[in-house]
């Protein structure tokens, strides 16, 4: 227990006095420590907690000054003011002044008598602070064997019930998702709302850092785990004391051990998966009920799948990111492949996951591909297990057809490497695709080649909306007529002009594709690179009247 002031007035060999009626709750503050300073002005030197002694050497004698001592010292953070009194010392009693300046201020003044060296005080202090620290340790191991006994048994679940018996600190491991594994408390199913948005700030760093934060006036606390990578997270709910708090490293590794036990348990079955998978996309033409039927076996109820392809990290990269030999390169490259391949089976619905072939250029390692359902937000999983990785999604087909989806997804990984961020196969965006390739300022020095002599003319904006109408309604007039709300004479009265100003011909393939792909730069089909797919914005005016 922490050393209190009470505890001090209750030692009889010290015969310590109160020179006022201090309030209960005063007397209930902690000592840190015991120091002794004649100086006027002690603050400086006291850190908080401090039991300061003096013998008044050059104590004020005047109300204002010594309500000016007071302040100094309970600014500087001590817990109380000592006073030695005695024969041949400046006093034989408290002095009312400064009596009265303590009171005022709410500092415990106390007396040491004539008889009590400042030492005895000080070793009572720092004997009582060293039982502490003791009990404290004592504590501790005595905790750390319990979980280590824990340890030895099966699962998460006995070693969080140690600890929340042992610490009165609530525990729950959850995985990297964020969903509740294990808890020692049997009534909690799920992890308190206040606590997600913690959960997903340190799920999102890995291994590299945990956080705290106080919600509802509850303290909670989130510590990653894992041995090379995030197999889950321990959530902490309540307040360790010193005891609780040494052993939450050994509790974190006790429940990295266990995960990373689990990771290999769970390994023939996402072998098994990973064959299913393969079994699946083996077959050219499967029929629907066999494929339905395969990924019914496995949990996947979607009605449409898509295929998911990410390409690992280089294995020509060591870890430590040094140019690995030959061999190194293709055992490190085929180990990243299997990590991502397991991180993103777990985060996946029903889990078809698999390394196959090789990487882009024939690298060693392979690629990952993934069946995932429709509905599933495939961007926020590779963001969290495989950030900053190319990858290609494929479209949303029936599950027979996912062979498909994972070849156009396969197909998107170039396109993924340029962009600097998954991309996902749409037909409404392909022309997106293919524009994000290009250099925003060559993009639109095309367009004002193509559409400059429209851009001069006094109507240029309204010959140009019509024109970009008319090309993506497929060079319909009646449609684009209405869509523009005007005649369809009027329609091509305004095309008419257009093609004339231009020198281009409707009927001609390469001037129409000019036309089409020129509106559709100065739509907005070109995105800056790190805009994450939103238009770029128009380039400054490059020509009178633009």
């Amino acid at each position: 227990m922490p050393l209190r002031i009470s505890d001090l007035l209750a030692r009889s060999d010290l015969a310590l006095s109160v020179t006022y009626d201090v309030p209960p709750r005063l007397l209930d503050r902690t000592i840190e420590a015991a120091t002794v300073s004649d100086l006027p002005v002690p603050g400086k030197w006291l850190q908080g907690g401090e039991l300061l002694m003096t013998i008044g050497l050059l104590l004020p004698s005047d109300p204002a000054a010594c309500r000016a001592y007071v302040r100094e010292v309970t600014e500087g953070g001590a817990a109380c003011l000592a006073l030695g009194l005695g024969q041949g010392l400046p006093y034989q009693e408290a002095p009312a002044p400064l009596v009265a300046a303590a009171e005022e201020a709410g500092l415990p003044l106390l007396t040491v008598p004539d008889e009590v060296p400042f030492i005895a005080v000080t070793k009572a202090v720092f004997d009582a602070r060293a039982d502490e620290q003791r009990e404290v340790l004592h504590r501790a191991f005595a905790t750390q064997r319990r979980l280590t006994a824990a340890a030895a048994g099966d699962g998460l679940r006995p070693m969080l019930a140690e600890w929340t018996a042992a610490t009165g600190v609530g525990a729950a491991v959850l995985d990297p998702l964020g969903r509740l594994l294990a808890t020692g408390d049997r009534a909690q199913h799920t992890p308190p709302p206040q606590a997600r948005d913690l959960v997903e700030r340190v799920a999102a760093r890995g291994l590299r850092g945990s956080a705290s934060s106080t919600a509802g006036g509850q303290q909670l606390e989130v510590q990653p785990l894992g041995a090379r990578r995030l197999r889950g997270l321990l959530l902490l709910t309540g307040r360790p004391d010193d005891a609780a708090r040494s052993v939450v490293p050994g509790l974190v590794s006790l429940l990295s051990l266990e995960l990373e036990r689990r990771h290999l348990r769970d390994e023939p079955e996402r072998r098994r998966r990973s064959a299913l998978l393969s079994e699946l996309l083996a077959a050219e033409d499967p029929a629907a009920d066999r494929a339905r039927d395969m990924l019914h076996s496995v949990g996947l109820t979607a009605e449409r799948v898509r295929g998911v392809v990410v390409e690992p990290e280089d294995g020509r990269k060591a870890a430590d990111g040094r140019e690995a030999a030959d061999g190194a390169a293709g055992e490190a490259a085929a180990a990243a492949a299997q990590e991502m391949a397991a991180d993103l089976a777990l985060a996946i619905p029903g889990g078809l996951v698999r390394v196959t072939g090789t990487g882009p250029g024939g690298t060693p390692g392979g690629i990952v591909e993934a069946v995932v359902g429709e509905d599933l937000d495939v961007r926020d999983v590779l963001a969290r297990f495989a950030p900053h990785r190319p990858a290609g999604i494929g479209p949303a087909t029936a599950p027979e057809a996912v062979r498909v989806s994972l070849r156009q997804a396969a197909g998107l990984l170039a396109v993924s490497r340029s962009a600097g961020e998954p991309v996902e196969a749409r037909q409404s965006q392909a022309s997106r695709l293919l524009l994000d390739l290009g250099d925003r300022r060559t993009l639109h020095g095309y367009a004002d080649s193509v559409l400059g002599p429209l851009d001069l003319a006094d109507n240029g904006e309204e010959l140009i909306a019509t024109l970009a109408a008319w090309l993506e309604t497929g060079g319909a007039w009646d449609a684009t007529s209405r869509r523009l709300g005007v005649h369809r004479h009027t329609v091509r009265n305004r095309l008419d002009k257009a093609m004339d100003l231009t020198g281009r011909r409707l009927d001609d393939p390469d001037d129409r594709f000019d036309l089409w792909l020129a509106t559709r730069i100065r739509r907005g089909g070109a995105t800056t690179a790190g805009t994450g797919g939103r238009p770029a914005p128009p380039p400054p005016p490059t020509r009178p009247g633009r």
